[in-house]
């Protein structure tokens, strides 16, 4: 398995969310992770960034934020070209799927935590 490039946007450090488990899964998965966040601080030694940082070859940008927080984000997942989007639960975004795939990037309406551990990933 060829290790993705993942950024996790909506990060939190907060053992309870699911972008916190995803960032520890898709590290115990060996893939290399980008997180950005509301506030700045650590997921073991992965930085939960604050800022929209030009990041190359991100292979998949997982979404934690629900749709009317995406908004701010839309240029920026576009600029960094990602393959592929997933939206988690609660992440769903028909505005932002369907300007992705005019990009030519896939979309997925999907949980990266399930896809890790059925290696759909």
């Amino acid at each position: 398995m060829k290790a993705k490039t993942t950024l996790v946007l909506g990060a939190s450090d907060n053992p309870s969310r699911y972008s916190y488990l995803a960032i520890k899964r898709l590290r115990n998965h060996g893939h290399p992770v980008f997180a950005i966040g509301r506030k700045h601080s650590f997921v073991d030694d992965t930085e939960i960034m604050t800022e929209k940082k030009q990041l190359e070859g991100i292979d998949t940008v997982t979404l934690y934020l629900n749709p009317q927080h995406q908004q701010d984000y839309y240029n920026y997942i576009l600029s960094l070209h990602p393959k592929r989007i997933i939206f988690n639960p609660g992440a769903e975004n028909d505005e932002l799927a369907e300007l992705a795939t005019l990009k030519g990037i896939q979309t997925i309406d999907a949980c990266t935590l399930v896809m890790l551990s059925t290696n759909q990933y």
